[in-house]
């Protein structure tokens, strides 16, 4: 299903995240991924399950092989495709393979660079950026490839975009937030947000450009990776309450403490926004305590 169906029903719609393996599938059709058995702990808890394509510039497995076992599996994979390794060529060619492979979702992104990834000597290609991808998705669920080439059978599927409400100053985001809306986006999730007042401030300008917006949490695990976040993350701060509270417990109450504390957070942001992506970073065995938190119930995440 497309998320923006679920989004024009009304729906508070739930998304998690997985990272492809690093390494190939076996072919042994019983063989169960890492991604896929963490995509077992999100099931019934989430709409759809985002599946990120070599995260951080770090190399693992295609994120399309990952979201077509995901789909063989009941799960309802969001693909998300960067500008950062293909070519305008490749990244078209990519969309069409992902809708004729069964996937109806897609997640746009220009993508890290390599200096941050384990390859810092490959060379980025950055041919397109992600305004410029969701114009090509756009046109290629119209039926042209870029260059106004008919297409055979044109795909059908979503297209969804990332916005960072951090970034500063907020409008030179929003003016990006605003081209990519004209260029084809339907939906948005948000970079991972800890603040009160950056969530109200980005709800309030960009409410008016009527597109849906979930907001993005990434688990904070301890007090050292919200330090490095915010030495190492660009756009993203993590407020010293939140370090301190993580820092709180021991180390064997921290997935209980993070629970607490993205649900809490979850529940008192829910409603200004159409839905919440959950980014777990390995740990999704938690998310459903998070929803529970959250005041988010199974059924309606499910519906």
């Amino acid at each position: 299903m497309k998320i923006t169906e679920l989004l024009e029903n009304g729906s508070f719609v739930v998304t998690g995240e997985v990272g492809p393996v690093k390494g190939a599938i076996p072919r042994d059709a019983s063989f169960l991924p890492p991604c896929a058995k963490e995509a077992e702990s999100l099931r019934g808890q989430v709409h759809a399950i985002n599946v990120t394509d070599n995260q951080s510039a770090v190399m693992k497995l295609g994120s399309l092989a990952a979201c077509v076992r995901l789909k063989e599996l009941g799960h309802e994979p969001i693909y998300q495709i960067t500008c950062r390794d293909r070519n305008r060529i490749a990244l078209q060619s990519e969309i069409l393979t992902a809708f004729s492979l069964g996937v109806d979702n897609m997640l746009l992104l220009t993508g890290d660079h390599t200096h941050l990834g384990d390859h810092k000597e490959a060379k980025p290609v950055f041919d397109l950026d992600s305004v410029q991808l969701c114009r090509i998705a756009s046109e290629l669920l119209q039926g042209k490839d870029m260059v106004g080439n008919d297409l055979a059978f044109k795909p059908e599927m979503c297209i969804g975009a990332v916005v960072n409400p951090n970034f500063q100053p907020l409008e030179l985001q929003l003016m990006k937030m605003r081209k990519k809306i004209d260029a084809g986006a339907q939906f948005f999730q948000t970079q991972a947000v800890y603040d009160d007042r950056v969530i109200d401030d980005f709800v309030e300008a960009a409410s008016k450009l009527g597109r849906p917006v979930q907001m993005g949490v990434v688990l904070l695990k301890s007090p050292q990776m919200g330090a490095y976040m915010n030495q190492n993350v660009s756009g993203i701060t993590v407020p010293q309450s939140w370090i301190d509270e993580i820092g709180s417990v021991d180390k064997t109450d921290r997935k209980k403490k993070t629970a607490e504390m993205m649900g809490r957070f979850i529940r008192r942001h829910k409603s200004k926004f159409q839905g919440v992506h959950i980014m777990p970073l390995g740990w999704t065995d938690v998310v459903p305590m998070i929803l529970e938190e959250a005041e988010v119930s199974v059924q309606q995440a499910a519906a």
